[in-house]
């Protein structure tokens, strides 16, 4: 398979994303893949093709360190898209929000208009679009999420505050990695209208009840199609733990990953969203679950991967691309090519 990934920009990739996971397990199971940045793309007369960097099966790579120096030494060539197997949505919309505004949107209108075309595009970029911020958890069952506002009023937040007794998270609408997330409580509330009046500045403000269970940190959990990660009767998850006094549980701000436990009621909670996410075509996720309720559902570029296969001591990207080959296989069959 042809295989290419879009993300931001090649030169702020490192060898521990799970992209480049995902990419080196394609690449030493025998396919090309393909590097994409958001400034990469190119139409011409109905057709779409981009500025791409190649890697092809018979180049030797035999580690994540190795392929991002090649990607990084290789040269952009312009390449039609409509030849491509499978164009992964690999981007982080956050990162270019201040800098590049335009680019976000306009990778999911090509990627809409290869769909089109035709070409298998995941996850699904019709279904990103509306799944762009934090509002997307809000479509699903009420038992499964916590208690949430959304808001750029102050007024609003105070009310929230009050009733959740004077314990909440305060979080931008569209966000990721754990940046500007904020725990206010009767000891800091003094803070309250300035991190609103921070956080609004660039968008929407959320505001969520606080679990306890957060302070043991959460659960990053991984499904394909709906459904659980797994081999072996071993799920793709890993428990993320804050360090100190910080809240935030991703691994790029500090926190530690160890082995998770899954319990029956938190299968039973992930099994109530598959339906609507096989329906958004969300065909790979990472949902941050605490306690009995999902956090968040990332379904833009889900990371924390490599350090799940290294707790796990399972292969869970080789899975993962070869439910794509067969992915791929099926949708062939069925129109015949």
């Amino acid at each position: 398979m042809k295989i290419a990934f879009v993300i931001n920009q090649t030169h702020k990739e490192t060898e521990r994303f799970t992209t480049t996971l995902l990419a080196l397990k394609a690449h030493q199971l025998g396919h090309a893949i393909y590097y994409i940045g958001l400034a990469d793309f190119y139409y011409e007369s109905a057709h779409i093709a981009a500025h791409v960097r190649e890697v092809l099966p018979t180049q030797q790579i035999t580690s994540a360190k190795q392929l991002m120096e090649v990607l990084r030494a290789t040269a952009k060539t312009k390449m039609e898209l409509e030849k491509m197997d499978v164009i992964w949505l690999r981007f982080d919309p956050v990162l270019d929000m201040v800098n590049r505004p335009w680019a976000a949107s306009s990778a999911l209108q090509f990627a809409s208009l290869l769909k089109e075309k035709g070409v298998q595009v995941i996850n699904d970029p019709d279904g990103l679009g509306r799944a762009s911020n934090k509002l997307y958890l809000e479509g699903f069952d009420e038992s499964i999420r916590p208690k949430t506002i959304v808001t750029r009023n102050y007024a609003d937040v105070v009310e929230f505050f009050e009733q959740q007794n004077r314990l909440i998270i305060l979080k931008p609408l569209k966000g990721s990695g754990g940046k500007n997330v904020f725990l206010i409580n009767k000891d800091n509330q003094q803070n309250l209208k300035q991190t609103v009046e921070a956080i609004a500045r660039d968008g929407y403000v959320i505001g969520q009840e606080y679990l306890p269970e957060a302070a043991a940190g959460d659960i990053r959990f991984f499904l394909l199609n709906g459904e659980p990660v797994s081999i072996n009767g071993k799920y793709a998850a890993v428990h993320r733990v804050q360090q100190g006094n910080e809240i935030r549980s991703n691994v790029h701000q500090g926190a530690k990953t160890q082995a998770a436990i899954i319990s029956p009621e938190l299968l039973l909670m992930v099994d109530k969203i598959k339906d609507k996410l096989i329906q958004d075509g969300m065909y790979f996720v990472g949902l941050d679950i605490v306690g009995d309720r999902i956090m968040e559902i990332n379904v833009f570029s889900p990371g924390a991967l490599c350090q799940t296969e290294e707790i796990v001591k399972e292969d869970f990207s080789a899975l993962i691309i070869k439910n794509l080959e067969e992915k791929i296989g099926s949708a062939r069959n069925s129109s015949g090519v």
